[in-house]
């Protein structure tokens, strides 16, 4: 539908749902679940294991098609971690499989299909049982990993950095670069002399942005009818 003509108090009402939904189904399943976060569809959202922590001001989006899935699975049970930090986003398709530690700084951005894991899970010649190699992975803060990239056990990946749409991360990557290609390289230098503004300015006040989405909301929804948006779900045409 091109157009969103369902009632201010219909988009309302879905948006209290979805942050109820958030929080009554996926806050017990963290550690740590932190306010102002933005879950877009969470019933597309899988958590799993313990000691999962996200900090404040996320955004995670999931989809029908390309859920997004968080999970430790320890050597041992209460074993393992997965930390994210504040304002990061995560987007459809994402996947973050920690056997040991996971660590993602503030402001981290991850494009949709976004794959990061700490294991190889199995051994080369022994496939029955996880190899005893531990390699965490660190991704410092305001790192962008774009559309259908891959971070690879024992990697850390400095802070500002981007990592190109299917690239394979299998090497630590240093502060304010680029890298792409698989196995990634570095293919450029970031000015570190021009200002780096990052998700945290974003979400500087988190409470007054929620109150002006809310009045776009009223402005541009106010003269939607119940009637006409029932009309557009049933039998939607080419303005809607």
């Amino acid at each position: 539908m091109r157009q969103d003509r369902r009632p201010y108090w219909v988009k309302k009402n879905y948006l209290s749902f979805r942050r109820w939904y958030a929080n009554h189904f996926l806050r017990p399943a963290c550690d740590e679940l932190g306010d102002h976060h933005t879950i877009m569809k969470p019933w597309y959202v899988d958590i799993s294991g313990p000691n999962i922590s996200i900090g404040q001001c996320a955004t995670i989006i999931g989809e029908p098609s390309d859920r997004v899935k968080l999970g430790v699975w320890g050597r041992e049970p209460d074993q393992g971690e997965l930390r994210i930090g504040d304002y990061v986003l995560i987007s459809p398709g994402c996947r973050i499989s920690a056997g040991d530690k996971i660590i993602i700084g503030d402001s981290v951005m991850m494009a949709n299909g976004v794959y990061i894991t700490d294991s190889d899970w199995h051994g080369v010649y022994d496939r029955a049982h996880r190899t005893d190699e531990i390699a965490p992975v660190v991704i410092k803060d305001n790192v962008w990993l774009g559309d259908g990239s891959k971070v690879l056990k024992g990697v850390t990946i400095g802070e500002n950095s981007i990592v190109a749409a299917g690239a394979v991360v299998t090497k630590n990557v240093a502060a304010n670069v680029v890298v792409a290609g698989n196995p990634a390289k570095v293919v450029k230098e970031l000015d570190t002399e021009r200002e780096m503004v990052t998700r945290k300015e974003y979400f500087a006040d988190p409470l007054g942005q929620e109150r002006f989405f809310d009045a776009v909301d009223q402005a541009v929804l106010k003269e939607n009818t119940w009637l006409n948006w029932l009309r557009a779900v049933i039998s939607p045409n080419k303005h809607d």
